[in-house]
């Protein structure tokens, strides 16, 4: 895919604000410090776009991001950090289930998991709740090569069986590239049939 432009077109902590021109929309989501904003620069092929940051917690809102003006990134904050006040973990849970469930918009959901950890309660959580209300969703285990060859299979193949054996996990290096195009063709097949 080759992209041609990328605007952050909105950062909204009210869903009353959300863009309302009708595009496509692609939303990204795991627990923090996965490597989420590292994916998305990496897909637009950009340094600095979204905030790179050691620190967990950083996304506090959902940016929504224009691309080539025919569809949208969603940037949703990372889920499961527990350093930051009851309250500010309460207001983003609202943002993210209103934008979820709420959003017609949305064509699928990019699932981010590390390869190197197992998933957690709140990632068998978002798991259960993405099923439970039909959203698709397209699973993507990053920092892939920081594991061998072997190693990602095994992953890959515990990933499977812990969640649904149909699941095609994409291992992700922001730092290699590998499943960059991987990734860009399932987008792609996911917002088909909206364009």
């Amino acid at each position: 895919m080759k992209v041609t432009s990328v605007e952050l077109e909105k950062r909204c902590r009210d869903p009353k604000t959300f863009p309302r021109f009708s595009l496509p929309e692609i939303a990204f989501v795991g627990r923090s410090n996965v490597g989420k904003s590292s994916l998305i620069n990496t897909l637009l092929t950009r340094k600095r776009l979204v905030a790179v940051s050691s620190t967990p917690g950083k996304t506090r809102a959902i940016d929504f991001f224009r691309v080539n003006d025919s569809f949208r990134f969603v940037d949703l904050p990372g889920y499961g950090y527990a350093k930051v006040p009851q309250a500010v973990q309460n207001a983003w849970k609202r943002l993210i289930d209103a934008y979820l469930v709420n959003r017609e918009e949305l064509v699928s959901v990019v699932w981010i998991l590390d390869i190197r950890r197992e998933l957690s309660e709140l990632d068998r959580m978002l798991y259960d709740w993405l099923c439970s209300y039909s959203i698709p969703y397209i699973p993507v285990c990053t920092k892939a090569d920081k594991l061998s060859r072997g190693e990602q299979a095994k992953r890959r193949e515990a990933l499977r069986k812990s969640i649904d054996r149909n699941a095609d996990p994409v291992l992700f290096s922001a730092k290699t590239g590998l499943g960059k195009d991987v990734l860009w063709k399932r987008m792609r097949a996911a917002m088909r049939p909206q364009q």
